[in-house]
């Protein structure tokens, strides 16, 4: 397993109301339906690994694009949908934020039995994980939410998040069991959160040699360790003031802290091949920085050009307009998009909007479409009748060829006055109530 990089993401606060929880829970459940039946559930633990992807659905399902609510959110969401056809799907989500993270271990065990999984080993790994990153990667950031996210195959996936309540930011961990090799030994399939600046990461694959120092100290005697460390520190110039007791020592002073261990620095969390950087900025609005204009203007051009007759006739779904092939062609690119699909989250707010009016209210009449065609597309293709799920993947195709060969660049302020214009007619809604 590999890490796949960092984001920041705003602490928001607030809860997601029920109109909105309940269609993220349908239309969320469809989307992982859909990977299953496309790809298998191994490639969901990988999706759900993948930071960029995470935040991608979140904003897909009509959450704030970039906020860490969509963590707590998103998780619940799947959990309350995948659970009930556990059996069905062979996936299950546990644990989650606060207390219910604290009965992950039951759910485990629970779920072996009736599975004939190894509990002990599930359980194990859940809290390995929570350990890691709460203590091993002291990066300031104390979980309070933790996801396990396990396949009757006995593979898993963690998502977790810590909360820094000084800088009010949120930091969120990936974890896949996928040709994992050790938990302290770069495990991370990635982590996701704001850069605090220098930290220690003791799960670096150059911390071997700190991990191995640090089990020798812990075999001494205390009094001989703070005299060697109050020697060290001294010569370094680096003692603020120091007392020959362990609850008194005050090392390091501001920014004058010491790389303690390799892996770490000023500009990065974790390191890879592929490191992939998310940063979730502050403001609140959809900005046109935020988004990939060439291909929100591909998929406006699939959803409002010529070829759109095309597609309501192969959806077969009555009244079926532009408005909701516009949602349907996200929902499509985060079924079938690659990984280089999802390093502009925002633009996935396109397709339901978001429940605080970024970019615009959510258009439910819209969102009701949504979880109709693609519901119907997976009963039919079940039946052997794939037209549907077909069209659906040319939705996206169809984006990708005229983004590839054309120059569709989104008219940004056109589409968010002509989305607000048309959002009381849509059914738009926000937690402040209808428009």
């Amino acid at each position: 397993m590999k890490r796949t990089g960092h984001a920041d993401l705003p602490l928001h606060s607030g809860t997601v109301p029920k109109w909105l929880a309940d269609r993220m829970r349908d239309l969320g459940t469809l989307i992982i339906e859909s990977l299953v039946l496309n790809y298998g559930k191994d490639e969901v633990l990988l999706r759900l690994s993948d930071p960029l992807w995470f935040q991608s659905l979140g904003a897909v399902l009509g959450m704030d694009w970039h906020s860490s609510g969509i963590t707590t959110s998103v998780m619940y969401a799947l959990k309350r949908g995948l659970n009930p056809r556990a059996h069905e799907l062979g996936i299950c989500v546990c644990g989650g934020r606060g207390k219910y993270s604290r009965k992950t271990p039951d759910e485990l065990l629970f779920l072996s039995n009736a599975a004939g999984l190894n509990g002990d080993e599930l359980i194990r790994a859940s809290k390995l994980c929570a350990k890691v990153d709460n203590t091993a990667l002291q990066d300031g950031f104390q979980l309070y939410q933790h996801n396990f996210i396990v396949t009757n195959t006995g593979n898993w996936a963690v998502v977790q998040q810590g909360m820094n309540g000084q800088t009010r930011t949120a930091r969120r961990y990936h974890w896949c069991s996928l040709d994992l090799q050790s938990f302290v030994n770069e495990p991370h399939a990635a982590v996701v959160g704001e850069n605090a600046g220098t930290i220690l990461n003791l799960t670096d694959v150059n911390a071997a040699d700190t991990r191995s120092s640090i089990l020798t100290i812990a075999g001494e005697r205390p009094d001989k360790v703070i005299a060697e460390a109050a020697k060290i520190f001294e010569d370094k110039g680096l003692v603020k003031s120091f007392a020959a007791s362990t609850d008194q020592l005050e090392l390091f002073s501001g920014n004058d802290s010491p790389e303690i261990a390799a892996g770490h620095g000023d500009s990065r969390v974790l390191t890879s091949s592929n490191y992939k950087t998310l940063v979730m900025p502050a403001h609140h609005e959809v900005l046109p920085q935020d988004v990939d204009l060439k291909r929100l203007g591909a998929v406006l051009a699939t959803a409002y050009g010529n070829q759109s007759e095309n597609f309501e006739d192969l959806l077969l779904t009555q009244g079926l307009g532009p408005r909701t092939l516009q949602a349907l062609t996200l929902v499509s690119e985060v079924i079938y998009g690659t990984p280089s699909r999802f390093n502009d989250p925002a633009r996935f707010s396109f397709a339901h909007g978001g429940k605080d009016g970024h970019p615009f209210p959510v258009p439910l009449n819209v969102y009701d479409e949504s979880i109709e065609v693609l519901g119907d597309c997976i009963e039919k293709s079940k039946l052997g009748y794939n037209e549907k799920s077909d069209c659906l993947r040319r939705l996206h195709q169809t984006a990708l060829n005229i983004e590839e060969n054309c120059d569709p660049k989104a008219d940004f302020d056109a589409l968010l006055a002509h989305e607000r214009r048309n959002s009381r007619g849509l059914g738009g809604k926000t937690v402040g109530g209808d428009v």
